[in-house]
């Protein structure tokens, strides 16, 4: 082989390798846009549902797509295509009405034009009671040996979605609330973690969550790992992967 077909045989094999990345990233770009975002846990808001250092698929498509579905919100349309209602319980990942840029996480509780109001730590949607009982305590490493017992619930709503909330202090602050009358095309959203959640009872940080701001559905969990290991720490997960979470389904 002469220089010059060396030269155009390299040359040839740079531009494949450099072909493959753009193809790559481009499918990526397209899944992450049309059909799944993955999603990592930052607090613990929705505990014991979701945990810091969980990992999760959210589903793009669920709710069809608005501008929000799109990096950086770039999108050449306004309001909702392809749209798909979100149910009572789901998990969704919404834009921060007041910033239009922070991911939140929490559950839908709330649809237009129902009048939410929390008594007692116990959750009425439309001036009824949803079912509530207690379980088993979750139990969790306070540091330094200790555990920490916090009282645990079963929450039904009324179409039959069923789910666990915890209860971190008997007379919260928000245990007892105001009526919320959710706007048409908004949705109210709540932490599982009910004292440790700032969601729409809270008007001024989260409030009602417009339609539009909806990114997607959690869908399932496919990762976990101890809150302050990261997870690119692979030498350290036979001992910090929370292996019995992995693959759990979120939707109800």
């Amino acid at each position: 082989m002469s220089v010059t077909e060396d030269k155009k045989a390299k040359e040839g094999g740079i531009y494949e390798t450099v072909k493959i990345i753009v193809q790559a990233l481009l499918l990526a770009l397209i899944v992450r846009t049309f059909l799944f975002q993955p999603f990592n846990i930052p607090s613990g808001s929705m505990k014991d549902t979701l945990l810091i250092g969980d990992y999760l698929f959210v589903s793009k498509y669920s709710y069809g797509y608005s501008r929000y579905s799109f990096p950086f919100g770039l999108a050449p349309f306004s309001g909702r295509i392809w749209a798909g209602e979100p149910e009572r319980g789901d998990i969704a990942v919404f834009k921060l009405p007041r910033d239009n840029s922070t991911d939140y996480i929490k559950r839908v509780i709330g649809l237009p034009g129902d009048r939410i109001q929390v008594k007692e730590g116990v959750v009425y949607i439309n001036d009824e009671p949803i079912k509530r009982e207690r379980i088993d305590d979750y139990i969790e490493n306070s540091g330094h040996g200790g555990i920490k017992r916090v009282p645990r619930y079963r929450e039904t709503l009324p179409n039959g979605v069923s789910y666990q909330t915890l209860d971190l202090n008997e007379h919260g602050t928000h245990d007892n609330t105001r009526v919320y009358e959710v706007p048409e095309g908004h949705y109210f959203m709540m932490g599982d973690n009910r004292d440790n959640s700032t969601d729409s009872r809270f008007l001024a940080q989260v409030g009602y969550v417009p339609y539009e701001n909806l990114v997607g559905r959690a869908e399932i969990l496919f990762f976990s790992i101890e809150d302050g290991t990261p997870a690119w720490m692979i030498w350290k997960w036979p001992w910090d992967v929370r292996w019995d979470r992995l693959f759990r389904d979120l939707h109800p």
